[in-house]
């Protein structure tokens, strides 16, 4: 009796699939974070708490204003 010889044709299939997504997260991540880089986000964030800063300390009253003087 010849014994059949097993096909793993399909295995390399799924393997190679796998990597290539893997390989294409990999690829879209690095991507996704170059304008981390830039310092874009720095400067907005920089600008944004400066103009948080400004509200909170133009909405608090003095002490003088409360008491009406």
């Amino acid at each position: 009796m010849a014994e059949e010889k097993e096909d793993n044709t399909m295995w390399l299939v799924v393997g190679g699939c796998i990597a290539g997504i893997i390989l294409l997260v990999v690829l879209l991540k690095k991507d996704e974070t170059k304008h981390l880089e830039s310092g874009a986000v720095a400067a907005l964030q920089t600008e944004t708490f400066s103009k948080i800063e400004k509200r909170h300390t133009s909405n608090n009253s003095t002490a003088e204003q409360i008491s009406g003087k």
